[in-house]
């Protein structure tokens, strides 16, 4: 990551949670990544002198970096300065895959990398992206693009999104999602398009209604319905809608759907090729059910999401 004078600290600390951190979530003592941060000078001052940073790499480090995460800054209209441009450009050309938070599309602007590809960033600096950079397909409605070896992020929050999209691309949707509720963050938060990473199961706040969700997700394969579900939980099922309103902000028939979905999801990433026997195990019951309900929610048939999140195949 390239940390630039005046960044801001936010999403340094965006890219250290996600990237540079153990995760005992996933029974690791390792991080998934090895993150280094590089600064084009030795003792360079962060966002309003609140932070300043020492001890860093230069900017030789890109070198070998297979991914480059460039954060934003405020004053967008300054030009980032050459040393930080060809960093940025020596990166991409050799083909790594490079990332951008908020304003730092800016910089991937100005290093030439958005030139006729979609990008996205802050809504706050739209006017200001376009006129500097007109040639840049920018998509201003959603939380961050994908263009394959370069990707976007709208603003700072978006980053924890994007940086967990690029987790689900190189480990998985369970290693994403488990990461997800480390942080106490979404995997998934509507944003114009859809983003193809799972909703991680919400925490429930009343224990009243742990039991039932736990004996549902362990009978996903048989013909459950509302009732079922109402019974197990020793009330009616208008009781049960309203508990499920209020603590987890659906219908017990939509979670239980988005449960059956997501399971079905989670059995195609693992190798699963048989629409029939993960319509079977999910209970969503034939082939044609399943490739309804996967399209509907991830935007993919059943084949072309195994093809994007089967195994460990990057983006």
């Amino acid at each position: 990551m390239i940390v630039d004078e005046g960044v801001n600290p936010f999403e340094v600390g965006v890219a250290t949670e996600v990237f540079g951190l153990p995760r005992p979530e996933l029974g690791r003592a390792a991080p998934l990544y090895e993150l280094t941060l590089c600064t084009p000078a030795p003792d360079l001052r962060m966002n309003h002198g609140f932070f300043s940073m020492t001890g860093t790499a230069g900017l030789d480090a890109v070198d070998s970096a297979d991914t480059l995460i460039v954060p934003g800054r405020p004053d967008n209209v300054v030009p980032r300065t050459a040393p930080v441009l060809d960093a940025i450009r020596r990166t991409h050309a050799r083909g790594a895959r490079v990332a951008s938070f908020c304003t730092g599309a800016f910089a991937l602007a100005e290093a030439g990398l958005l030139d006729g590809r979609r990008a996205t960033t802050h809504w706050r600096w739209v006017d200001e992206f376009r006129a500097l950079h007109p040639r840049v397909l920018l998509e201003p409605d959603v939380l961050y693009v994908d263009e394959g070896d370069v990707l976007t992020a709208a603003g700072s929050a978006a980053a924890l999104d994007l940086g967990l999209y690029l987790v689900r691309c190189d480990h998985g949707a369970e290693v994403a999602n488990s990461v997800s509720r480390r942080l106490v963050f979404a995997a998934h938060r509507d944003g114009g398009q859809r983003q193809f990473v799972e909703r991680p199961l919400p925490v429930v706040p009343d224990a009243s209604l742990a039991p039932v969700i736990a004996w549902a997700q362990e009978r996903l394969d048989r013909p459950l319905v509302v009732a079922d579900l109402a019974a197990r939980a020793a009330v009616s099922p208008a009781t049960l809608h309203r508990r499920f309103r209020a603590e987890l902000g659906t219908t017990p028939l939509a979670w239980l759907l988005a449960e059956r979905t997501a399971l079905a999801c989670r059995l195609i990433e693992r190798g699963e090729e048989r629409l029939d026997v993960v319509a079977a195990r999910t209970g969503l019951g034939t082939a044609a059910n399943l490739r309804f309900h996967v399209k509907r929610v991830t935007g993919l048939s059943p084949s072309a999401y195994r093809r994007r999140f089967g195994g460990r195949a990057a983006c």
